[in-house]
């Protein structure tokens, strides 16, 4: 099996789609970070809406958003990559112009500009994904999507850092960072509409279908339901359970967060690069018992006494961020080995339908669950990822089974 064992900077440049397009993913995931996290803030304090209507229209539009998923995965198909990257964002600045022209009270319009927020956000991944696949191939595809999403956690933190330094100025900031994040979401879609990347389907698709039909992947798309909870584990989890359960200082949930965006950006290629000397769906499976563990270390961290858990739920969220990170580093990389290139869009689609729901239902999950105590909380999750693990360690791919019936054949004949 070829490996990656050293990846220089500028070829990780190179197979992530080039430097202009770089660009685009910073300014994208820094004007992302400017408002992102505090949409919700904005539909209380500037439109004056409740918090329960803010909330569920967004997450409305973060549902509703994955009925693109298979038009994207479509025109990925038919050849379409930095357009369909670029149109992800373009779709981006319609939401933030609604969100600015929405009145006082208007939850209609608020719900609208989500929802078109929510469908950028969920095509976006996939068309990175296709792009990516396109320009890299084997282990450097793998670094690529790597070095993709720590630059992203690296632009979301700086702008999510310089909003929070901004929010003094109230609900005025507030329409200042929504107005700067529409002009980056414009920047970045210029920059990779830039790139003129497209490819030839027709080229490739016949000798694709000769291969074999595209994979089903049903066991790695339920587990990845399950495996994408550890990414609202520092955002929802931690600091539901330590702030209301153990009584801690926000400062402690804080810290979390900080840190587990730092060791994303500094570790994620590193890590993936490590891990290329293993099979993508070993990885994978790994990755999913390193999740379990961790989240049976919370458990046992949230029993210590008082003035003991705090820390030690910060230790352990550590190796949960290393779960983190290995499953990101090989769960994208998995689906573009296994799909075919005539279908790869699709393939693609698919996964980040189910990246997107479990996304969606993790923190009213999360919050249930925790409801009725750590045990019920980390023991369920523990459970659930390592029976995902096991599915993942277990699926058989169409492909390998193709090629062995295809090699029994030749040996009878």
């Amino acid at each position: 099996m070829a490996t990656t064992t050293k990846i220089q900077p500028r070829a990780l440049v190179r197979a992530s789609g080039g430097p202009r397009y770089a660009v685009a993913l910073a300014v994208d995931a820094l004007g992302t970070g400017l408002l992102r996290p505090f949409l919700l803030l904005y539909g209380v304090t500037v439109l004056r809406l409740s918090a329960p209507v803010t909330g569920i229209a967004m997450t409305v539009g973060v549902v509703v958003g994955l009925v693109c998923m298979p038009a994207v995965g479509r025109w990925l198909d038919r050849g379409a990559r930095s357009t369909v990257v670029a149109a992800s964002m373009l779709v981006r600045v319609v939401g933030v112009v609604l969100l600015l022209a929405a009145p006082a009270g208007h939850v209609r319009l608020f719900a609208t500009a989500a929802l078109f927020l929510g469908i950028g956000n969920q095509a976006w991944p996939a068309a990175h994904a296709a792009l990516v696949a396109t320009v890299a191939h084997g282990r450097e595809r793998d670094a690529a999507l790597a070095g993709g999403r720590a630059l992203r956690n690296a632009g979301l933190g700086a702008g999510a850092l310089l909003a929070t330094t901004c929010l003094a100025g109230g609900t005025t900031a507030l329409q200042a960072l929504a107005a700067v994040t529409g002009l980056a979401y414009l920047a970045a879609a210029a920059l990779a509409w830039s790139v003129h990347l497209h490819t030839h389907p027709a080229a490739t698709a016949a000798k694709d279908i000769a291969d074999g039909p595209a994979p089903r992947m049903r066991a790695l798309l339920a587990a990845n339901v399950v495996y994408v909870f550890c990414l609202n584990v520092p955002e929802i989890a931690l600091p539901l359970v330590l702030v209301t359960q153990l009584h801690a200082s926000p400062v402690w949930s804080a810290a979390i967060f900080v840190a587990n965006t730092v060791l994303v950006v500094t570790l994620q290629v590193p890590v993936t690069v490590l891990m290329s000397r293993f099979s993508r769906r070993t990885v994978l499976a790994l990755a999913g018992v390193v999740l379990a563990a961790s989240y049976l270390g919370f458990l046992a961290a949230t029993s210590l006494g008082h003035g003991w858990s705090a820390p030690a739920v910060a230790t352990v969220s550590v190796v949960c961020t290393i779960g983190e990170i290995i499953y990101a580093g090989s769960a994208t990389a998995l689906v573009t080995a296994l799909a075919p290139a005539h279908v790869l869009g699709r393939a693609l689609a698919r996964f980040q339908l189910s990246t997107g729901f479990g996304l969606a239902v993790s923190p009213a999950v999360i919050t249930a669950l925790a409801s009725h105590g750590s045990a019920a909380l980390w023991g369920s999750l523990a459970a659930a990822t390592l029976l995902s693990a096991n599915a993942v360690a277990t699926e058989k791919d169409r492909g390998t089974r193709l090629s062995g019936c295809c090699r029994r054949a030749r040996a009878g004949s």
